[in-house]
């Protein structure tokens, strides 16, 4: 997963009841169980929005065709023990591969946890 740039987050519309497939940046943590991911819109993301609203969503890691895992979105707040910790892993992996520099984007985003269900 360290390697791999997407992963691929399929969240339930909070109106629609839909589902809806976005492509996005991830870091995982190192026993693998949770992802990361950074929401520049903050609470304003369609995807954080509709977690909220219901967590329970499916992540494809890699690539769009890997296999479906099942997972359970969690929004993380200032002084969450877990903050600082989604900020740097999600920045440590894509600093080096952005032409840019990220160290706003990584203070400004909104970190979002998405626990795999172990079963898969």
């Amino acid at each position: 997963m360290a390697e791999d740039d997407y992963c691929y987050l399929t969240t339930t519309g909070r109106r629609t009841g839909q589902r809806h497939e976005i492509e996005i940046w991830y870091s995982p943590t190192e026993d693998g169980r949770t992802l990361y991911l950074l929401a520049g819109a903050r609470e304003r993301s369609d995807w954080v929005r509709n977690l909220s609203a219901n967590p329970r969503c499916t992540v494809r890691i890699g690539r769009r065709d890997a296999p479906m895992r099942r997972a359970q979105g969690r929004i993380l707040h200032d002084g969450d023990p877990e903050d600082v910790v989604a900020r740097d892993l999600v920045f440590a992996k894509y600093q080096g591969r952005s032409s840019g520099d990220l160290t706003d984007w990584r203070a400004r985003s909104l970190p979002v946890a998405l626990d795999l269900d172990l079963g898969d």
